[in-house]
């Protein structure tokens, strides 16, 4: 485990550079992590509509959803997750939701 900052804010992380603490997490460091780590910027509408559902869904069930049920809530086809999130589902788009890493298929 290591630390980052993350729009002025110090998180821990594991080795692949997942935040630790989801409670601390906002927007700014969302655009940020897009920004570093996947080269998205800005974040469109798009971007937001799939990081705010696995927010939501992670709040209420602490972990991510499947992928399947991810395309089906945002209404987007894989391919266009992969498009918004170059590193996929698991690895981009959790990571930018601030989500733990995932432990199975997303």
């Amino acid at each position: 485990m290591g630390t980052v900052v993350l729009a002025g804010k110090e998180f821990e992380v594991d080795e692949d550079g997942f935040i630790q603490n989801p409670e601390l997490w906002d927007e700014d460091v969302a655009a940020e992590i897009a920004k570093r780590e996947e080269g998205i910027e800005p974040m469109t509408d798009d971007h937001w509509k799939v990081v705010r559902y696995l927010r939501t869904y992670y709040q209420e069930f602490r972990i991510a959803p499947m992928i399947r049920k991810l395309c089906k809530e945002t209404g987007f086809q894989l391919k266009k997750i992969y498009e918004l999130f170059p590193s996929g589902p698991a690895k981009g788009a959790c990571k930018v939701a601030g989500l733990p890493k995932p432990t199975g298929c997303v």
